[in-house]
């Protein structure tokens, strides 16, 4: 499958903040979100299920997917940031239609729960989506992070290489290595176990998570690595944050152990993260570990 990357965005061009997973926690921050973008030239248009609610979901399946459809498939919309995370994300894999993705290729951005659309799309659709800043968490807040901002704006107004370096990591294998960049929030990547999900080619594996002892991230990275495809391929892993674990040193001595059982270079410290400050990344892109430091080839 020949691999897309969508058009730059440009000042003027419209964003659509749609709602795929969670329900609306802030309408003030959407609203607030949408304020951001057309400060800074941009039009905005908002899903029509963007405040709704069915328990703990933005509406229905059915109206998701109908969103989501309509807005890779109007011309006008060039980018799609989605509203939030939360949970939902992984019901619609098996109704959408990745082939109206494919022809309709744009910009398209979330973290967290959204991991499971972004998996998804690159590997039924070949589409490079974006890990990175949701509408109501990140863009719609009173004071958005500065870092984020400039992050986000960097991968997707540029086809300039993006260098990201860690900070505060631990090296707990040292090798340079190359591959796709793909992975995401922890939880969300395994809960596509089931489908045909991974990457057919080399693929340096991000991942983060939050509010997950470290017996069940070792449950969640022993699942991934039971799968033959995913130790044929993998050729590295980039740590995010682990937030809220109960015990930092059974998370280095895990970690330690996945490098030293799979002989690649895992690496920490990277702002992949459910904190304010994150960097952006494209899933699919051509990238390489070099001495610590990920070179994204966008």
């Amino acid at each position: 499958m020949n691999i897309i990357k969508p058009a730059s965005l440009q000042i003027g061009d419209t964003i659509g903040i749609l709602a795929t997973a969670g329900a609306v926690e802030s309408r003030e921050n959407v609203l607030r979100a949408k304020q951001f973008f057309e400060t800074r030239g941009y039009k905005v248009v908002l899903s029509e299920n963007v405040f709704d609610e069915y328990r703990y979901l933005a509406g229905s399946d059915e109206k998701k997917v109908e969103e989501l459809h309509k807005f890779f498939l109007n011309p006008e919309i060039k980018a799609i940031i989605c509203m939030r995370g939360g949970y939902g994300a992984v019901r619609l894999v098996e109704k959408i239609d990745y082939n109206i993705i494919r022809n309709n290729p744009k910009i398209f951005c979330g973290y967290s729960d959204i991991s499971a659309l972004s998996v998804m799309m690159y590997k039924r659709a070949g589409l490079v989506t974006y890990s990175g800043p949701l509408a109501q968490s990140d863009f719609g807040l009173e004071n958005p992070s500065e870092f984020t901002i400039n992050a986000f704006f960097e991968a997707v107004t540029s086809d300039n290489p993006l260098i990201i370096e860690p900070e505060n990591g631990v090296s707990y294998y040292s090798q340079d290595a190359e591959g796709v960049l793909w992975g995401g929030n922890l939880a969300t990547v395994v809960s596509l176990c089931g489908l045909d999900f991974l990457p057919d080619e080399k693929f340096i594996f991000f991942t983060e998570d939050l509010n997950e002892p470290v017996y069940k991230i070792d449950k969640m990275m022993s699942q991934l690595m039971n799968i033959k495809q995913f130790r044929t391929n993998i050729s590295a892993i980039i740590l995010g944050d682990f937030l809220d674990i109960d015990n930092k040193q059974w998370l280095d001595e895990l970690f330690y152990e996945i490098a030293d059982k799979l002989k690649i270079p895992v690496i920490s410290g990277f702002k992949i993260t459910h904190e304010k400050d994150k960097v952006t990344l494209p899933y699919g892109a051509k990238s390489k570990l070099e001495h610590g430091r990920l070179i994204i080839n966008q």
